[in-house]
């Protein structure tokens, strides 16, 4: 099991790489469109329009995919998301069409959509036993999944400039090794064993199957857990995190290298930035939240989930607060610059803990319904492509209006409405997942 736990991580990673190298080439290819035939100048409302319809994608498709994996096991849906996003990128360097272009974002969107429902229930199931381990692959997971995508964004620049448009045909070969990964590394012969939520003896399962059981799906088991209050009250709460998020992976890099605008003169972050710098930027930060990461999911079992949920979003607004400070420093001293850069850095570090609660949070609620692991799972893509379709739009939108400035304001306002709910969540915590196998986190 531990072999094909590594397979679908590393398989994570790899799938999220072409995931996040899709998205930055394609955001260096729109700032260039009108360079290239029949190509014209893109607004950074449509980059958000065409961001939002990789995740609106994800958003539609998930539930679907995770109950295929429920039915006919994740080891095969898993190898479908590697065709689809090959296609995908194939597609966007042969055309210029910001339409057709739509569609490329819908199919790679169906990419994810496929493959990280079944991932998740697996991981789900294989950690049921153990609250402590549940902790640290949920963080590996979503550490899989930001190191795919920021490695994804750091590589577009380089990539950029030495293959142009080219470099979607090299992403084309990567999203096949993610489908080698999937198709030899994960076992379809090892038994999993977990016991049930109603107390009866374990049973086995296999793991090329994780949740698919003789039972098959029932619409009335996910509508349970739908209507679950845990799920609405953590829906809110990481919809909103998602959002943040979206608005600033969708927009932040236009804003930084697209051409500077008249009006904005004022904001240090407004253009004129090379690939490279930008790339050198992201790697940086993606190390800071990769290292959040990693601490926050080792805290499981000392902290409850809303507990770092609630500390992460407050590091978040910091954040927001500091490089807003930058964003109006250009007459500042260095010190003071290096001291804001810092304070962002640390608020940075600090929100990464959020992800992985909720995602443990997500599986704590599986727990009640084991045999939809997969359609149950589908819920963290459900989530995150809400989120990211709202805060693509509205950051596109924002940023369109008010810069970098805009973009600050609706992410201080998203992360507002993330800490809501979390007050009548904690209240309910104690309740999710109480299986006699998973330790309770302690009552931070």
């Amino acid at each position: 099991m531990r072999r094909s736990l590594n397979a679908v991580l590393v398989g994570t990673f790899t799938l999220r790489f072409s995931t996040g190298l899709t998205g930055g080439l394609l955001v260096f290819y729109l700032a260039e469109l009108e360079n290239f035939e029949a190509g014209r100048n893109v607004t950074a409302f449509e980059v958000g329009l065409l961001t939002a319809t990789f995740f609106l994608a994800e958003l539609v498709l998930s539930p679907i995919f995770g109950v295929l994996s429920d039915r006919f096991g994740a080891r095969r849906i898993m190898q479908i998301g590697p065709i689809f996003g090959a296609v995908a990128v194939v597609m966007t360097a042969l055309t210029t069409d910001l339409v057709i272009l739509g569609g490329t974002r819908w199919l790679e969107g169906a990419a994810a959509a496929a493959s990280i429902p079944s991932i998740l229930g697996f991981i789900a199931l294989a950690t049921s036993h153990d609250e402590g381990l549940r902790g640290r692959t949920v963080a590996q997971f979503e550490a899989a999944t930001l190191a795919g995508i920021g490695g994804g964004l750091v590589a577009a620049g380089g990539l950029w400039a030495l293959l142009d448009r080219n470099a979607f045909y090299l992403n084309a070969v990567l999203y096949g090794v993610s489908f080698l990964i999937y198709r030899f590394g994960v076992s379809r012969d090892e038994d999993q064993r977990g016991s049930e939520a109603t107390g009866a003896a374990a049973s086995e399962i296999r793991a090329g199957g994780v949740a698919a059981t003789a039972r098959g799906f029932d619409f009335a088991r996910y509508r349970a857990v739908l209507s679950s209050r845990s799920v609405w009250l953590l829906a809110p709460t990481w919809i909103a995190v998602n959002a943040f998020i979206g608005a600033w992976t969708s927009q932040s890099i236009f804003q930084l290298v697209d051409e500077p605008r008249p009006g904005f003169e004022d904001q240090l972050l407004m253009g004129g930035f090379e690939p490279t710098q930008v790339s050198i930027g992201l790697a940086v930060a993606m190390l800071v939240f990769f290292a959040g990461l990693f601490y926050w999911g080792n805290r499981f079992k000392a902290y409850r989930r809303t507990t770092i949920m609630a500390i992460g979003i407050i590091g978040g607004l910091v954040m927001a607060g500091a490089v807003f400070g930058l964003n109006h420093a250009a007459t500042w001293g260095a010190p003071l610059l290096i001291g804001l850069g810092l304070v962002a850095a640390g608020g940075l570090f600090v929100l990464a803990g959020a992800t992985p609660a909720a995602l443990g949070m997500l599986a704590d609620i599986s727990e009640e319904h084991p045999v939809d692991r997969g359609a149950i799972m589908g819920l963290y893509s459900v989530f995150l492509a809400v989120g990211q379709v709202v805060g693509s739009l509205a950051g596109g939108g924002a940023a369109g209006y008010l810069g970098v400035d805009g973009l600050l304001l609706v992410s201080a306002g998203l992360l507002i409405v993330a800490l809501l709910p979390l007050r009548w969540l904690r209240a309910s915590e104690h309740l999710v997942g109480v299986r006699p196998g998973l330790a309770q986190p302690a009552s931070s």
